[in-house]
């Protein structure tokens, strides 16, 4: 075997390190614009050069963007989030939604056999702001609730795992929601299905609660696939 000795972590990688540590705990939020350098160079004891490569490597791995004349901009709350919005951006609506399902399906078929009462108060407050924006025509109000609302089922599973990758997806997700937006307006039967998702939910009834997300899903594809049918 060739076995290398380990390395101690380069002062840039230590920056790295607790800026992204900064980001995930939420302390610097999306949108948020970081300290200016020497705010920073003092508070981490280092040089300009030293944080300047680290906030390039920050920048290549998505979480932060440098905006000329503004400074720079968290725009990814993890390493995941940021893959997964590039991989998407590079990916179809179809693909996209396909993703979806399997992940709102298993997240509604675990949260039905394990929900709690708090866990129907969350989902029930987020499907009712969901309704209010759609009755408003607040289209960008409707697709944060909708955004919530799959949270909290996910929340509902119980399973680190699923929560933490929905988490990770919600930036991502919301992409493909507003690509969703130019292309169909939210009607009756998304509210309908969504309803019935969280009645199932509620009820613990895991074959409706998966068929409720099986059937928006089904009806995005659809007017996707007829979407692009009219363009071509």
């Amino acid at each position: 075997m060739n076995l290398h000795k380990t390395n101690r972590l380069s002062l840039v990688e230590q920056v790295v390190l607790q800026i992204e540590e900064l980001i995930e705990s939420g302390k610097w939020s999306v949108g948020t614009k970081i300290p200016p350098e020497p705010v920073l160079m003092e508070e981490l004891g280092v040089s300009r050069n030293t944080l300047r490569e680290a906030i390039r490597a920050l920048v290549h791995a998505g979480l932060l963007k440098t905006r000329q004349g503004d400074g720079t901009h968290v725009c990814s709350s993890s390493v995941l989030g940021a893959v997964l919005i590039k991989r998407i951006r590079q990916s179809t609506l179809v693909e996209t939604l396909e993703v979806r399902h399997a992940l709102e399906y298993q997240a509604a078929l675990l949260a039905a056999h394990r929900r709690t009462d708090e866990d129907v108060k969350n989902i029930s407050s987020h499907l009712n702001a969901c309704e209010k924006a759609a009755a408003d025509g607040d289209m960008e109000g409707y697709v944060r609730a909708d955004l919530n609302l799959h949270l909290a089922i996910a929340e509902a599973t119980h399973n680190g795992i699923l929560i933490e990758l929905y988490e990770n997806m919600m930036e991502a997700i919301q992409l493909s929601v507003n690509s969703l937006m130019e292309i169909t307006p939210q009607s009756d039967i998304y509210q309908e299905t969504h309803h019935q998702m969280v009645e199932a939910i509620i009820e613990k009834d895991a074959d409706q609660a998966v068929e409720a997300v099986n059937a928006y899903i089904k009806q995005y594809m659809k007017e996707v696939e007829q979407k692009w049918e009219e363009r071509s």
